[in-house]
């Protein structure tokens, strides 16, 4: 790791069956080696999940069960995938869910990576240390950049995008090392990203929901967010009753 400006990166991106990576499948991988000023390599397959497309999911990508019939299997293409991954830093928006997908993919086809700890930037991390975009989403963050559109949500025009946004995100940083160690902390989120209060400044959520999203599997951010907000609201709670003399009557 050294100059951002002249270090070498890999972005990634699936396409997944649903959420769960060790339940559903990818059907699509994508993958681009970068560096700030030219694109070193790139590959893009559909694959057969060898399992049914969701409704949903299609929804989601376009990606039909026909148009999968007579692509690769996950374990004639990860070999190509983990080649090209070598030892740079992974990229991706929320990129945690593409290495356990692809990880798990490695583990039941017994084919040997070092993905789970392989070093990685989340653009989505990025972004919340960014502030600046009201929704940080893939999408979004495109359109907040004025970064033109690829087209439809599928693997190879996320990570054209994703590269781009990545790029406005690191602007203020010289090196790499200086963005793992600023991510290795956890990053105050202004507005609740998910939920019934999805959108919601954290101030102005009911505490009962706060406590029960304290004790949560969320990740790390969402966690010190909602945390520190019921920290400061004890606090408060604590302050105005010393300094109430009517308190106790």
């Amino acid at each position: 790791m050294g100059l951002l400006k002249t270090d070498t990166f890999i972005c990634i991106d699936c396409e997944t069956t649903g959420l769960e990576p060790e339940k559903d499948r990818i059907i699509e991988v994508a993958a681009v080696i970068f560096t700030e000023t030219a694109i070193l390599d790139r590959y893009e397959t559909l694959i057969d999940p060898e399992a049914p497309i969701s409704p949903e999911s299609t929804a989601i990508h376009h990606i039909t069960n026909e148009m999968v019939i007579g692509k690769p299997k996950i374990k004639e293409v990860l070999p190509h995938v983990l080649k090209m991954l070598g030892k740079h830093i992974i990229i991706g928006h929320g990129i945690p869910f593409d290495i356990a997908f692809l990880a798990h993919a490695a583990k039941i086809n017994c084919i040997p990576s070092t993905l789970t700890n392989h070093p990685f930037l989340d653009t989505l991390r990025l972004a919340r240390l960014y502030g600046e975009s009201p929704i940080n989403s893939l999408e979004k963050l495109r359109e907040h950049f004025n970064i033109p559109a690829e087209g439809a949500h599928r693997a190879m025009n996320d990570v054209v995008v994703n590269i781009e946004v990545f790029k406005y995100l690191t602007r203020n940083y010289k090196t790499t090392e200086q963005l793992t160690e600023r991510l290795k902390r956890p990053i105050a989120i202004k507005t609740m990203p998910l939920g019934k209060h999805k959108g919601r400044p954290f101030s102005e959520i009911p505490q009962e929901y706060l406590q029960w999203a304290s004790n949560k599997d969320f990740d790390q951010d969402l966690l010190f967010s909602v945390r520190s907000e019921l920290k400061k609201r004890k606090g408060g709670s604590l302050f105005n009753h010393e300094a109430n003399p009517f308190s106790c009557l």
